[in-house]
């Protein structure tokens, strides 16, 4: 079984209120990018991609007049996918939903949310050490589901979609520190709470896979000597815990000298005039399942030779948007 993660730019332009395509000549929310463009690429890689269920990040909205779920099934039959089947949980604000589009002559998805306080509600947590907790919430709340395997096997899945920590709106150099250090507090708080309902599944025994936009990672920025941990690691677990697995998440934290470092997310920094490059998508997966899985694969348009030797795929892994998909095969039926 093939399972992905793909964070798509602003995947709700490409619908009309209806759940239709907009296939026209229409700037996308993508810079420089028509909406045919854009869409026919997002059909090439996803097609491409040939997943049995795929974590779509940044799916359509979804809300009175929205339907997120007809518009991913919409665009499922217009380029002919086998994953025909969508599945969104509790829809935000944000025009970003979290939603698994899955082939259903291989599993059956339905949302699932467990746990107290649900991913829809407020966190309490003292994020600034003054005795007086601070409220979290998620604007983009985990996607969390129960997913059975056409031979019967069942696994728990959550599909996450992390707070950026970039300093939007800043101004001035120190008012962007302060604004990055309270995001990455709230994102940190996001994630003590996604560990929390992690090990509710491993203590029940329960498989899990937890996966998309962290917005973060091991060493991805200097404020993380001030937490002591990156998100990801804090989800992951420490040592001595039962561990979720990631194999691109172990390579930076062993960052080997003169190694590879893998990314998933490709961004233009209009200061420095070059392209910056980070590792944001993780697909993890829990103790059980780490002998289950294998070949973790962040479909790079260069680093990946595959997608670097076939010119289609290479380009429109650059026009559909600024993450790529990330994949591993999990070996249940």
């Amino acid at each position: 079984m093939r399972i992905a993660t793909y964070n798509v730019e602003w995947f709700s332009n490409l619908f009309d209120d209806h759940g239709r395509l907009l296939d026209d000549h229409g700037w996308s929310g993508r810079h420089d990018v028509r909406r045919h463009q854009q869409i026919e690429a997002l059909g090439i890689v996803f097609t491409a991609l040939d997943a049995d269920a795929i974590m779509v990040i940044e799916a359509p909205d979804s809300h009175r007049r929205r339907d997120g779920v007809a518009a991913l099934e919409a665009f499922a039959r217009t380029m002919n996918l086998r994953t025909s089947r969508a599945v969104i949980g509790f829809a935000n604000e944000t025009q970003q939903e979290i939603a698994l589009l899955f082939d259903p002559q291989v599993m059956t998805a339905v949302h699932d949310p467990v746990g107290s306080p649900r991913f829809d509600q407020e966190y309490a947590i003292d994020l600034d050490v003054d005795a007086e907790p601070e409220r979290v919430r998620w604007s983009k709340p985990p996607l969390e589901l129960l997913v059975t395997a056409r031979g019967g096997t069942s696994l728990r899945m959550i599909g996450v979609h992390a707070k950026s920590k970039a300093p939007h709106g800043a101004r001035r150099p120190d008012h962007a520190m302060r604004i990055a250090i309270d995001n990455r507090r709230k994102q940190l708080a996001q994630c003590i709470w996604l560990r929390e309902r992690v090990e509710d599944h491993l203590d029940a025994g329960q498989s899990l896979v937890v996966l998309g936009d962290f917005n973060d990672g091991p060493g991805l920025d200097e404020y993380e000597k001030l937490f002591g941990r990156s998100g990801v690691e804090i989800v992951m677990g420490q040592e001595g815990e039962p561990r979720l697995y990631d194999a691109h998440a172990e390579a930076l934290l062993r960052r080997p000298v003169g190694g590879f470092l893998p990314a998933s997310a490709r961004f233009w920094m209009a200061d420095r005039k070059r392209w910056m490059q980070t590792l944001l998508d993780y697909v993890m997966v829990s103790p059980d399942l780490r002998d289950k899985a294998r070949n973790w694969r962040i479909w790079h348009p260069f680093d990946d030779p595959v997608c670097d030797e076939v010119p289609e795929l290479r380009s429109a892994l650059l026009t559909a948007s600024d993450h790529f998909p990330v994949s591993i095969e999990l070996d249940i039926a």
